[in-house]
């Protein structure tokens, strides 16, 4: 079965400053490996029969969405496809209207399309498991159903929403009864005991006529603009402008309000396969290779005395004497130290630098 990867490359990143920050976000970045993180989404998919990878993104992004993955995709593809379709996504909207022009895409290089939508700063530990997964999802999409990849929990995590699957495992899937937000640690709690919730991933299967049937059913003026983007988008070199003016009278959307909390044709395919959002530096400590003092060096770092820290040098050496538990960060224009369990506060410091212009 053939599968067209929808890539969704619009993030900004910003709790991973000062790497990610501006026209450099998290995705286009070698966090984890030696490739970047958009790179590494469109690798997960090696050895699948895949489609033209259609690409989603804002246009000062466009040109390295073009090279990272233009440097990757014939090793993906066994030498088939030589580049991507791009999107380019006039301002942002949310995800359902990005992934709904994806489909209109999609359905031009097939009609009966299956597509994977996926963000691109995601890891996957075990990419086998993840294509298993995806092959049980396609076939359940190929019989008209929506279905997302609920991670399984291995802690109460107050991050995440959640996905309550139902019933009995069919053809490698469960129903699904619910979308949940994020929950407080007692609910959290409650959801890891009861075996029958998972992280919402972010990720989804479906049939991309399917996908703008229920759009079209459940938010119509959505669906209408993001067709209508679509259908007089200007196309200029490798890249698919699409019209302005439609987009911006969208009223943008997530998929999961927009389609998937009211759809009744949702599908749960659990996943364990080491998933990680990667949503700040102490997620890309927790899942990095520690040294013997716990930390995670990158970079020309010196560690005296330091433990279970993340450090991750630039251009400049980096030293620490006697420190626990924090992440210091350089870059070529900024120098962040934190207290790793304040980590999720880096934002606040994005969203300062922005403010004052």
């Amino acid at each position: 079965m053939r599968i067209i990867p929808i890539i969704l490359s619009g993030g900004a990143g910003t709790r991973l400053w000062p790497l990610s920050w501006g026209d450099h976000p998290k995705q286009f970045l070698p966090l984890v490996s030696e490739r970047t993180m958009i790179q590494e989404t469109l690798l997960r998919l090696k050895g699948l029969e895949i489609g033209v990878p259609i690409i989603s993104c804002g246009e000062s992004h466009r040109f390295m969405v073009a090279q990272q993955i233009g440097d990757i995709i014939g090793e993906v593809s066994g030498g088939k496809i030589t580049r991507p379709e791009i999107i380019l996504e006039p301002m942002a909207k949310n995800t359902a209207p990005a992934i709904a022009a994806a489909c209109c895409a999609a359905q031009k290089q097939d009609k009966d399309a299956v597509v994977v939508v996926l963000p691109s700063d995601h890891v996957i530990a075990d990419v086998q498991a993840f294509q298993n997964a995806l092959k049980s999802a396609a076939e359940n999409a190929q019989k008209g159903f929506l279905v997302v990849f609920g991670i399984v929990p291995n802690f109460p995590a107050t991050g995440y929403g959640y996905v309550k699957a139902s019933g009995a495992e069919s053809d490698g899937a469960f129903a699904l009864e619910k979308f949940v937000e994020k929950p407080c640690l007692e609910k959290a709690r409650e959801y890891l005991a009861s075996g029958e919730y998972a992280w919402n991933s972010g990720m989804f299967v479906f049939r991309a006529d399917v996908f703008l049937e229920e759009l079209k059913m459940h938010s119509p003026r959505i669906a209408e603009l993001a067709v209508r983007s679509f259908d007089d988008a200007q196309v200029d070199a490798d890249f698919i402008r699409l019209n302005k003016e439609a987009f911006a009278e969208i009223q943008g959307d997530s998929i999961d309000y927009a389609v998937m909390e009211k759809t009744s044709r949702g599908k749960v395919v659990k996943l364990n396969a080491g998933w990680n959002d990667v949503g700040s530096w102490s997620a890309l400590y927790d899942i990095s290779r520690k040294d013997e003092n716990m930390n995670v060096l990158k970079g020309d770092v010196i560690a005296l005395d330091t433990t279970s820290s993340y450090i991750r040098g630039g251009k400049r050496t980096v030293a620490t004497i006697g420190l626990d538990d924090i992440v210091i960060v350089d870059s070529e224009d900024a120098l962040l130290v934190a207290a790793k369990g304040k980590i999720q506060d880096v934002k606040k410091i994005a969203e300062a630098i922005k403010a004052r212009g």
